[in-house]
């Protein structure tokens, strides 16, 4: 085991699974020693031996001495900084410098890790910190947000996924400092915040005032849209999210006095979380077959995550809400329940972080978060950068109240002397269309429950017809 995997967008620890570790191992240490990557000629390189052989020895010191160059440039401006900078930089301060560089210079995810950065790491897997409730990412030089946690001051100031932080408190977010900008984020629960938000398609960016709380994440949240149809909200992976999950969907069972005939889950702006938390939710809707595999340089990185007996909706149609703030960890689930043909996913192309970054601890207070492999849905299919495409894509719509009356209806229990029906109620006239709690104002939730009816009407077996529904029907004059 090398470490702890990361699948998360911003700050969240994904543990390496028992199942990696090889049986009967001993418990990791409680400061792991790092195992040495091997070289890219030892890490299995294509090469034959034969092709090997017929490397030229010019070619060999060509290669050398384009490093050896490196070396020595790098070493000319190390120097060049500390005789020539304005300000005196003293050697710890620009070998950090150089570090973090390295590492930035990799991809978005990898990253070098101080005492602070790696209790954010734990905090974010337990659910519980003090801050805005923001998932932010590091990209182009600039601060996005992947999306607002639900029910957090970042949510309720009106923070989107896809806006750039542009300045925390009047001080400009700089792109040699990102990280610093992330840690003031967070802090003592009660102290407030000013941040400059640029939203998505506006040219000038707004100052939100907002509160930090202590953010406890409930990862499950869930409810009967109308009788027998389920809505389950995953808003991140943490520890107890599968735990959560099971005795969410039996609660509902319970209060819907049976069983339930279909659900929605919703993924929508979930940025990831744990691994194992995904592995074990995508297995809680699947009887057998493959979850999630990945594949990096070193064999630690290699793996494979199939599906157990036992599916907690027995069968009952399933719909998945997706868009473009559903990421990493969420998109392992919905890529093994679209590739087993479990789920129909509906909304809008996911984020597309497919890669899978290992904290490789190099003291009890620093470690290196590293890109190490990337994952693969189980038809095969990396997600990187591509995403994850829904069956039926969905606008980002929103509902409202119409501005008009609404059309009066007329029946056949508004004509005189019409005939008794065996069912029909006096106060059937007045009986409104029964509203669907909670997603009066989602379109996207309203869509999925229509799809859900239809998925369990086209599963229900059809019921004979008998003499008496054969007569014809009135003719239209």
């Amino acid at each position: 085991m090398i470490g702890r995997v990361l699948l998360s967008i911003a700050l969240a620890a994904i543990y390496l699974p028992a199942s990696a570790a090889q049986p009967g191992s001993d418990p990791a240490p409680t400061t792991p020693t790092v195992t040495p990557v091997p070289a890219a000629s030892e890490a299995g390189t294509n090469e034959s031996s034969a092709n090997k052989s017929d490397t030229n020895k010019a070619g060999t010191s060509e290669s050398n001495l384009v490093n050896l160059t490196d070396v020595r440039e790098f070493t000319a401006i190390y120097s060049l900084v500390k005789q020539a900078y304005v300000e005196d930089v003293d050697d710890h301060q620009l070998m950090q410098a150089a570090i973090h560089g390295l590492l930035a210079g990799l991809d978005p995810h990898s990253e070098y890790l101080g005492k602070k950065q790696i209790e954010d790491l734990a905090e974010d897997t337990s659910g519980s910190y003090g801050g805005l409730g923001i998932e932010v990412i590091q990209t182009d030089g600039l601060l996005r947000v992947v999306t607002p946690i639900d029910d957090s001051p970042a949510q309720r100031a009106g923070v989107r996924a896809g806006d750039t932080i542009v300045r925390v408190d009047g001080k400009a977010v700089q792109s040699d400092d990102l990280d610093g900008a992330i840690e003031r984020l967070r802090g003592k629960p009660g102290t407030r915040i000013t941040l400059s938000i640029l939203h998505e398609k506006q040219n000038t960016p707004v100052d939100l005032t907002l509160k930090r709380e202590e953010i406890r994440v409930t990862s499950v949240r869930g409810r009967l849209l109308e009788p027998s149809y389920a809505y389950v909200r995953i808003s991140q992976f943490q520890d107890e999210t599968g735990a959560q999950l099971r005795k969410i969907v039996e609660k509902l069972r319970t209060d819907n006095k049976g069983s339930l005939r279909g659900a929605v889950l919703d993924l929508r702006s979930n940025p990831g979380g744990l691994l194992d938390s995904a592995v074990e939710v995508s297995d809680a809707f699947l009887d057998n077959g493959i979850i999630v595999t990945t594949r990096g340089r070193i064999k630690e990185s290699d793996l494979s995550f199939h599906a157990t007996p036992g599916d907690l909706l027995n069968g009952a149609p399933l719909v998945v809400l997706i868009d473009n703030g559903t990421a990493s960890a969420a998109e392992i689930v919905a890529g093994a329940l679209k590739d087993n043909h479990r789920a129909l996913l509906m909304g809008r192309r996911t984020f597309g972080k497919g890669s899978v970054q290992t904290v490789l601890p190099l003291d009890a207070e620093h470690a290196v978060k590293l890109t190490t492999a990337r994952y693969y849905t189980p038809s095969g299919i990396s997600i990187q950068a591509a995403g994850i495409q829904p069956d039926i894509a969905l606008a980002d719509l929103t509902l409202s109240q119409r501005n008009s009356e609404p059309t009066l209806t007329f029946g056949e229990r508004d004509l005189r002397n019409h005939l008794k029906g065996t069912d029909e109620r006096p106060d059937d006239a007045a009986a409104s269309p029964p509203a669907t709690r909670g997603a009066a104002q989602d379109y996207a939730i309203n869509e999925a429950l229509n799809a859900l009816k239809a998925l369990v009407l086209r599963n229900k077996p059809a019921t004979p017809q008998t003499a008496s529904d054969k007569t014809a029907p009135d003719k239209n004059g």
